[in-house]
């Protein structure tokens, strides 16, 4: 039985799996698909998956390859061939395809519904993320705080059994306890991510990164920004929500900016070997 492309897609996005469509965009003489034919390309469970057509035979062979490359790299594509003299094909039309990426809106998993996150939240829906605020206090994590946001009122530990993971997601850790902010960086940093950022002054970051050391627990620092946020000298909670979410933005871009981690900092290595004292 054949695949609709558009259920196809809607699994892509279930399991926030970037996909392909390649559409039919013009088509001139004889072809086997005309403008409006689509097929979709993605990637699930390590598995390729396609579903629709544009015309089968040696011009699909091309879409094809086109829609791999756009899997890869996520840039759009477009197929101009000639059926007949190009590719040798009887119908001796022409076809017009765009190949795009299909980008679905990252999720953003904000650990904490207090004072920092409240604004955060806010700010990174208009920035175009999924907001999933974790918090267990429902006094805090409700609808009226956060009505941008889809809610889980539950432990880290529980989170990790609900939220599948993802390698596109980005997380924030601004909770209200330091042992908290510790779990929560030791079970969602170690999951596939795109960013993990985690609040607290220098000294709260090296002591729990001493801590996860000496239990052979920390994630990959490559993507971990703590303290998070820019150096904007952000005092107030909105301020500070401020400078996390222009973090966002440049890590997005890929701009070089003013970030406060100390992943950088030559001393991180004495003092995850202990060496150096927190």
């Amino acid at each position: 039985m054949s695949v609709d492309p558009f259920d196809l897609l809607r699994e892509a996005r279930e399991a926030r799996a970037r996909a392909v469509m390649a559409t039919v965009i013009g088509a001139s003489g004889s072809t086997p698909q005309r403008v409006g034919a689509r097929m979709v390309l993605c990637a699930l469970d390590g598995k390729e998956r396609f579903a629709g057509t544009v015309g089968g035979g040696a011009i699909e062979n091309v879409i094809f390859a086109a829609m791999r490359e756009t899997l890869a790299d996520g840039k759009p594509r477009r197929v101009q061939r000639d059926l007949g003299k190009d590719l040798g094909m009887c119908c001796g039309g022409r076809m017009d395809v765009l190949v795009d990426a299909i980008e679905y809106s990252p999720r953003l998993l904000l650990f904490g519904a207090g004072h920092v996150a409240k604004p955060l939240a806010s700010f990174s829906a208009d920035l175009g993320f999924e907001v999933h605020v974790i918090d267990e206090r429902a006094e805090l994590n409700n609808e009226e705080r956060f009505p941008k946001s889809t809610r889980h009122l539950c432990t880290i530990t529980e989170a990790a059994e609900r939220i599948e993971a993802a390698s596109s997601d980005w997380v924030i850790i601004v909770t209200h306890d330091h042992g908290i902010d510790e779990e929560a960086l030791e079970v969602f940093g170690a999951r596939p991510h795109q960013y993990v950022g985690m609040i607290g002054s220098q000294r709260k970051v090296y002591q729990v990164l001493r801590r996860l050391a000496l239990r052979d627990a920390v994630p990959p620092l490559e993507q971990v920004y703590a303290p998070i946020g820019l150096d904007l000298g952000a005092v107030s909670p909105e301020e500070i929500a401020v400078s996390i979410a222009a973090e966002l933005v440049a890590i997005r871009h890929g701009k070089v900016a003013s970030h406060m981690r100390v992943m950088d900092d030559p001393k991180l290595e004495k003092v995850l070997s202990g060496q150096l004292s927190p």
